[in-house]
């Protein structure tokens, strides 16, 4: 499929995935939701595999690294993720996990031997200074009380996590393992690591029978996992993870611009300034491999 079309469609969808995710908080803790969430993505994904005899077979060592893209993609990262959100502002928590296209140049580089590209880091030096203008506001509030810095480092290790997963999935395509094979074992994986980790906490393993709960879930299983992860990790291979990462900047863009005709977000200034930097960092870094 064309990768400009993947590029925009992941920005676009995972930037409006925090309106699901709002629906989704309530009475299941977000531990079970995100296990629902993977879990039912593969079904979703094997109740189109198997009869079609896409779901190839994996060696015992690709199980392994493939475990190791769901814990890191699918489930822990979000778990750092959302126990930061407590504490932390939802622009606060962008700023911190847009970071990974920082850490996917330095870990793309060191462990999979992926060029540094002069123009993929000024782009994403540009890209995180636009996201800094954006949520200046946010910046300057944040207060580094114990409980804020405890989630900042929670952030930080759920933005690590995500790039670990990221250089993973380099790994699985350079050993040319089809992406949805990947996906559909790392998230059965991840759905049941948090579901043993929820069991082992005494959580209650349930669902809300809403409508709200059941659409985001929908939503977020079909559009936001099966489809956006397949994007993703399709891009990633294709772009590299430098490249990719950089939906990481675009995405809580797109969340704010629908924030604006929901919710009446007010655009600043320095706002403004932040949209010009990162639009203009994506134009840097994606120049010489166009999308």
């Amino acid at each position: 499929m064309n990768t400009t079309f993947l590029y925009i469609y992941t920005v676009l969808v995972w930037g409006s995935t925090w309106i699901a995710i709002k629906y989704q908080l309530g009475d299941i803790s977000p531990m079970v939701s995100i296990a629902h969430r993977s879990g039912l993505s593969a079904l979703l994904m094997l109740a189109v595999m198997l009869p079609a005899r896409r779901l190839t077979r994996l060696s015992p060592r690709d199980h392994l690294f493939v475990l190791a893209q769901g814990l890191s993609m699918f489930s822990v990262n979000y778990l750092f993720i959302y126990a930061a959100a407590g504490e932390l502002t939802s622009g606060l928590i962008a700023v911190v996990f847009s970071t990974m296209v920082i850490l996917n140049i330095i870990n793309g580089a060191l462990f999979m031997g992926v060029p540094v590209s002069g123009a993929v880091v000024v782009g994403a030096v540009l890209g995180l200074v636009g996201m800094a203008c954006v949520f200046l506001p946010e910046l300057r509030a944040l207060d580094f009380s114990p409980a804020a810095v405890r989630a900042l480092v929670l952030c930080a290790l759920g933005t690590l996590c995500a790039s670990a997963g990221n250089i993973i999935a380099v790994r699985n395509h350079r050993q040319k393992l089809p992406v949805l094979t990947c996906n559909v074992w790392g998230m059965f994986y991840g759905s049941l690591a948090l579901y043993l980790l929820a069991g082992l906490r005494g959580e209650t393993i349930g669902i809300a029978w809403t409508a709200e709960y059941i659409g985001s879930l929908l939503y977020l299983s079909v559009f936001g996992s099966v489809l956006a992860f397949w994007a993703y990790v399709t891009l990633i291979g294709r772009i590299g993870p430098d490249r990719a990462s950089y939906t990481t900047l675009l995405f809580p863009i797109v969340a704010l611009l629908i924030s604006t005709v929901l919710e009446g977000f007010q655009w600043t200034l320095w706002a403004l300034v932040g949209l010009c930097l990162v639009l203009s960092g994506n134009w840097i870094a994606m120049r010489r491999n166009r999308v």
